[in-house]
């Protein structure tokens, strides 16, 4: 049902992939006849493909799989990936035959290889939760978004490292993941896997869970697009809790269309988690419905400078090419017609975001134990249980040792619940006096640490705390070529407005994007070892000419990126 990765089975596979694709008559048939290029491969690109016939559900999974086996545990060692699904090409060669059968008609996420945090549940392969404790633990049933995502027609590729129970990005069952732009920096956590798997290639699209910022930080670090949604919108079920209050699911995904088409899928009531009741008639028909060209023009944007983390330092030259970065995207949206109001004051903010945080203390213990006790082929049984265990990550262990025997009938987490209420109260209100469509402000005020810190200055936690939705997209890259996130926050159930601004930001000049994407992949790099050089900005830039090594893609040989 699942396949490890195993030492040395990348290196091997690498080596062997250029004779097995000269030597497969539907692979060299790809390669002469198809432009199809498997690097920053999209769902609209890869369905063309699979419509025209060019392409086989069969030869896009194995090209992936290439990729997971030549990079992840060799060459640069990303750590991406936990465990691969064994029948995932089972699963392309039946969408094959079916689509075969059927005809033209295909399902929204038909054949579309997704990598999928191991924070939520799959019955056919392991979930580890990050912790070694769960290292070969299957459980009964899905999660509800794995079943809509395999009743879209997707395949779950492969489940990806993660922080040890969903904080910062290292475990006790894998070890550290790794930045796709430079290994050696944060992937940002704790859906570090995803994020790192999904910026090198692994997989068209993947998922995320975000707690304090968890999709829009490996989003930020690994130059994507993540969505946290209104808290209410998707199910969590099956999802092994941290902040319920707090704990959402959303796509990363190197485009915003393809984040919006994904949205489509998992979003929407589950009776299974009733507090996705609240969405009921908030859904529209299809997200991508926001896609519009001129997006921008009319919406009212307000720019939050202000830092919202105590560790946040303003005198580092990474925070002033972050503000650059801020105050290019300004320049940009108002040239499309955008009415941005820079800054925009939020009295006493970032004291109302930290008194707003709370830490997990007051909820984890009893959320675990109620996830814990639906699963009785758990290895472990409770909570407390977990905070005991010498085998999980020392940091982490700490983290949740101060959790154990407290509740949310403490007064703590009263206080806690009214500091957000008071959060909520002032974004709303400023808001409102200024007629703003969202706020606009860098994910993070500094570029991604060495591992194994963590970078300061997040402002991920503030729609955390709010419980609002939140899209960080690529704004740019600092002077070292690693990435800077961009976040626009809306109300509630206001995905579409998000979608809206973001996908015009993401096509601010769409002649200069398409004329790099368009490039062939050795005309973009001067090294000849490297497939591509930097992804442009958003903003329609062209990053500045960097060495080749702090490219994602570097590690490529044409045979691991073809199909």
């Amino acid at each position: 049902m699942f396949r490890p990765l195993t030492p040395g089975s990348g290196r091997k596979i690498a080596c062997l992939l250029p004779m097995l694709l000269m030597t497969t008559p539907e692979a060299a048939h790809a390669q002469a006849g198809s432009r199809f290029h498997l690097l920053e491969a999209t769902i609209d690109g890869i369905h063309a493909e699979l419509r025209s016939g060019r392409l086989s559900c069969v030869q896009l999974v194995q090209a992936y799989l290439n990729r997971i086996a030549a990079y992840d545990q060799t060459g640069p060692t990303l750590n991406a990936v936990q465990n691969v699904n064994r029948d995932a090409l089972k699963q392309a060669a039946q969408l094959d035959t079916q689509r075969k059968v059927s005809g033209d008609g295909i399902d929204p996420l038909h054949c579309i290889p997704i990598l999928v945090k191991d924070q939520i549940d799959t019955s056919f392969m392991p979930t580890t939760y990050g912790s070694a404790l769960f290292k070969t633990f299957v459980p009964e049933r899905n999660a509800t978004i794995v079943d809509r995502l395999h009743a879209a027609g997707a395949i779950i590729l492969a489940k990806t490292n993660m922080g040890e129970f969903a904080f910062a990005y290292s475990g006790s069952a894998f070890g550290d993941c790794h930045n796709a732009y430079e290994p050696s920096r944060s992937p940002s956590g704790s859906s570090c896997g995803t994020g790192a798997g999904i910026a090198a290639n692994f997989a068209a699209v993947g998922i995320g869970e975000d707690t304090g910022g968890s999709v829009r930080g490996p989003a930020a670090h690994n130059n994507l697009v993540g969505l946290r949604p209104t808290l209410p919108l998707v199910s969590r079920a099956g999802m092994f809790p941290v902040t319920p209050t707090r704990d959402t699911v959303g796509p990363i995904t190197r485009t915003v269309r393809d984040a919006a088409i994904l949205l489509d899928v998992i979003a929407g009531y589950d009776p299974k988690d009733p507090i996705t009741a609240w969405s009921f008639g908030q859904v529209p028909k299809t997200y991508t419905s926001f896609l519009v060209p001129n997006g921008l023009k009319g919406m009212r944007l307000g720019v939050i400078r202000v830092p919202t983390d105590n560790s946040t330092d303003t005198s580092t030259p990474d925070y002033k090419e972050t503000q650059a970065a801020i105050t290019r995207a300004v320049a940009d949206m108002r040239v499309r017609g955008a009415e941005v109001i820079d800054p925009i004051e939020i009295p006493n903010l970032k004291e109302l975001v930290v008194k707003a945080d709370g830490g997990e203390t007051h909820e984890p213990e009893a959320a675990i134990n109620e996830f814990l006790a639906r699963h009785p082929n758990s290895p472990v049984r409770t909570f407390r249980e977990l905070a005991d265990s010498p085998v999980v990550n020392a940091r982490r262990r700490e983290g949740l040792k101060k959790g154990v025997g407290h509740t949310t009938k403490e007064l703590g987490h009263l206080e806690e619940t009214l500091a957000r209420d008071e959060l909520r109260t002032a974004v709303l209100r400023v808001m409102a006096d200024n007629r703003l469509d969202a706020l606009f402000h860098a994910t993070y005020d500094h570029a991604p640490s060495i591992v194994p810190k963590s970078t300061p200055g997040t402002n991920r936690r503030l729609a955390a705390s709010l419980s609002f939705p939140a899209i960080s997209v690529p704004g740019g890259f600092f002077a070292d070529g690693l990435p800077i996130g961009v976040e626009f926050l809306a109300r509630p159930f206001a995905e579409g407005t998000l979608f809206k601004a973001a996908f015009d930001y993401e096509t601010v000049s769409p002649s200069a994007w398409n004329f790099w994407r368009a490039r062939s992949p050795r005309e973009r790099c001067s090294k000849p070892h490297s497939i591509m050089s930097r992804r442009p900005s958003t903003a329609g830039r062209r990053p500045p000419s960097l060495p080749c090594r702090r490219n994602p893609n570097r590690w490529s040989a044409g045979a691991a990126n073809s199909p």
